[in-house]
């Protein structure tokens, strides 16, 4: 028996255990379905191109068709092993937009979500000299750094930007989101700043804390009304084992399978649960809707001149690549290759940006698991905060299969006009002089594609997710949210749900860093601390 058990070791789960674990008179089990962070593309920036391929570290999920993206079926990657995503994602660090957060306090009625009162938080868990005063932290378990590489292309990028009318800022995390600049990434001394890593690691010799891996959870069991604890499966074969719980269940597990583990326990819609044979615990219908993510974009350039990475596809230039950066922690294996982008209005009269940019001096196709053509860059732009919604339900009564996962992008036709005003945008930057001296025939859209028409169709065809799920969960101070502003379940005592399903509305930005946040202030409020 514990006071607490984590299910899920990804970018919240492993803030959860270093916070609880601080004071020693508390006992904590964290459970991760997948293996430990042992492999060493993990740690090296520039591996998370291979990451975004295999299925060692990832749970390599795929959407049902979807019906406004001529019915593809859309790749969804996701963190599988200590860390979660936050050990295989693009490590860009963006916390959202004052109004997001101001959204929820205000709009939503959730009392100490606004901007103000989870800036804290964010410099918490920071280790950042830089950036705007008053915005950062050092001194916290998370090293961030800036332009680690500074390729000349993101330079391009940057004077083609303001050539654009974008104006400039110091700072995306701080007191102008608007405009073009370096990101924060989670990445430093050339290593990835996984949870795992920053948060868990320095936790790991704590006598009160134990790590389980290869753990998947079954169901979190529940006894007149309160979560008790939990039952999970040790490996692909081996039996089930059950492990109690004597204050909480923490659930951890993400936009998608936090809400899978809600269903197989029991709670959820009680027609969708009896049609696989779960006994209803709680009928919670809002489990496993409000799923909302950022659609994405492309627009491709060949480069006339050999200064994209290209060459690094080449085996000779991997095997080159890992050597220096296994005997220094330098060269380009120490970067992510996203160092430079924007946010922007794609229509002047808005009060924030609606679209963010991510630039890339190379052709990245099929979420990398595609070598591209030859020397190119490109820009990916992605809707902020879309208006379509999905879901996340069952697809067995089988604890372990993947759910189905219908994100129901583009089904509000605002979301096809945001997005047909990013591809303008991005194409306006590439048009502009200081790209002359590298630019090649667009490769997508493709130069043939020019009316609104035809654009909307690229994007139909084109379009993928960029790796942000998030609601699932949602917190919510009305009787159908699943969690209250503490993010416990609504009906169930003893559970609570940390991770991006809780959010209610998305943030504009990468999720990495807010759900790291939502970690550090739940873990106070767990603590009683102010």
């Amino acid at each position: 028996m514990y006071d607490y058990i984590i299910v899920g070791a990804g970018s919240a789960g492993c803030v959860l255990a270093n916070r609880l674990t601080e004071d020693p008179d508390t006992t904590v089990l964290l459970l991760e379905a997948g293996m430990s962070d042992w492999h060493p593309f993990i740690h090296m920036p520039a591996g998370v191109a291979e990451l975004l391929k295999g299925k060692l570290f990832n749970w390599y999920f795929d959407t049902a068709p979807e019906k406004h993206l001529a019915n593809r079926r859309l790749y969804w990657p996701r963190g599988k092993g200590l860390g979660g995503s936050s050990s295989m994602n693009g490590m860009v660090y963006i916390r959202g937009h004052r109004a997001d957060y101001d959204h929820w306090a205000k709009d939503l009625g959730l009392s100490g979500w606004s901007y103000d009162e989870v800036l804290p938080y964010f410099r918490k868990s920071e280790d950042f000299a830089g950036g705007d005063a008053g915005f950062h932290g050092t001194g916290g378990p998370l090293g961030i750094t800036q332009d680690p590489s500074g390729h000349m292309l993101f330079d391009v990028f940057k004077q083609a930007a303001q050539q654009a009318g974008i104006p400039a800022t110091s700072d995306f995390n701080g007191a102008q989101q608007e405009g073009y600049g370096s990101y924060q990434l989670t990445i430093k001394d050339g290593r990835r700043q996984s949870t795992a890593v920053t948060f868990l690691d320095a936790a790991k010799s704590r006598p009160n804390l134990t790590v389980i891996t290869r753990a998947q959870v079954k169901a979190i069991n529940i006894d007149g009304g309160r979560a008790i604890g939990v039952t999970y499966r040790r490996g692909s074969l081996g039996g089930m084992q059950t492990v109690s719980a004597r204050r909480e269940v923490l659930l951890c597990a993400g936009a998608v399978q936090s809400p899978q583990v809600l269903m197989q326990s029991g709670i959820g819609d009680g027609e969708t649960l009896k049609k696989f044979g779960i006994a209803v615990k709680l009928h919670k219908p809002a489990v496993g809707q409000n799923l909302q993510d950022h659609l994405d974009v492309m627009v491709q350039q060949n480069c006339t001149q050999p200064v994209t990475l290209y060459e690094l596809t080449k085996f000779h230039r991997v095997l080159l690549t890992l050597i220096e950066y296994y005997r220094t922690r330098g060269g380009p294996g120490a970067t992510n290759a996203l160092e430079a982008g924007a946010f922007v209005k794609t229509d002047p009269s808005l009060a924030m940006p609606d679209v963010q940019l991510h630039f890339i001096p190379a052709f990245m196709l099929d979420h990398a698991r595609q070598v591209g053509p030859g020397h190119g860059y490109m820009l990916h732009a992605c809707q902020l905060r879309p208006r379509s919604r999905g879901f996340v339900t069952l697809a067995s009564a089988d604890p372990f299969s993947a759910p189905v996962i219908q994100p129901n992008y583009l089904s509000d036709p605002f979301d096809v006009e945001v997005l047909l005003r990013a591809v303008k945008v991005a194409r306006r930057i590439f048009a502009q002089p200081a790209f002359d001296p590298y630019r090649g025939k667009e490769e997508v859209p493709g130069e043939a594609v020019q009316t609104d028409e035809q654009i909307v169709d690229c994007i139909r065809q084109k379009a993928e997710s960029i790796y942000h799920p998030v609601g699932t969960c949602r917190m919510g101070v009305d009787a159908d949210a699943v969690v209250d502003a503490d993010c416990r379940v609504k009906g169930i005592a003893g559970l609570r749900v940390v991770d991006a399903s809780v959010m209610p509305t998305l943030v504009g930005g990468n999720t990495n860093a807010p759900t790291i946040m939502i970690a550090e202030k739940i873990a106070d409020r767990i603590r009683g601390r102010a």
